[in-house]
């Protein structure tokens, strides 16, 4: 039997959108893999966190948008771990739990932070990494200077291999440009937010009033 792969989809998920479905999609079926766990943060550290709405809301958001999908699942690893969310944390408890290669997917505008991640030099040597771009943008070179040493690109394995053998994999996918951001504020604004969440989630969002109250509290 080939080897399980398993991609691990970390983000806030305020709240989860069809973008974030549709890119984890194409990542899995890009690269083969059996799983996409999507890991909504607690409190992640670049994050406003008065913007952001209780991590139980957000759990139950994603478990709602991924259960038509076999291959999707939710965790809630972080939101039982107290303090801020951590990647490298997550990473590693992954790596006790499941046999098989972890995969963690992120954007290219949270990989230009990566320098400011916990730990970060010590991400690459623990998982393969997944890097969604949009069409055209990918670059000769993604890593900031302190990390391209320890890289170098691979013709066969389309991708860069990390000193430790590990893989950090740029790979375009259509971008659906929808934001969670842009969904808050149609939200606040009573505005429709029809064919940019699932079903589940746009009745879950107005079943318990959930962003509206920015809109008061401004007001205010």
């Amino acid at each position: 039997m080939s080897e399980k792969k398993i991609g691990l989809f970390g983000g806030t998920f305020n709240p989860i959108h069809l973008g974030h479905l549709r890119g984890a999609e194409e990542i899995r079926e890009a690269f083969g893999l059996q799983e996409v766990i999507f890991i909504p943060a607690a409190l992640p550290p670049h994050k406003m966190t008065e913007e952001i709405i209780q991590a139980h809301h957000r759990l139950e958001m994603v478990k709602r948008a991924t259960r038509k999908n076999s291959r999707f699942s939710a965790s809630d690893v972080e939101l039982k771990r107290p303090g801020k969310s951590y990647s490298i944390d997550t990473i590693r408890y992954f790596r006790e739990e499941f046999e098989g290669s972890l995969y963690f997917i992120l954007g290219r505008d949270a990989f230009v932070e990566i320098e400011t991640w916990k730990d970060f030099q010590s991400l690459f040597s623990l998982c393969n990494f997944i890097i969604m771009v949009r069409p055209g943008l990918i670059q000769a070179s993604p890593f900031p200077e302190a990390l391209a040493p320890a890289f170098r690109y691979d013709q066969g394995a389309s991708g860069w291999v990390h000193s430790s053998g590990k893989v950090v994999f740029l790979k375009e996918i259509n971008f659906l440009d929808i934001s969670s951001t842009k969904i808050r504020e149609l939200v606040e604004k009573g505005g429709s937010i029809k064919y940019l969440v699932p079903p589940e989630v746009e009745a879950y969002l107005a079943k318990h009033g959930l962003y509206r109250g920015r809109a008061k509290r401004k007001e205010s």
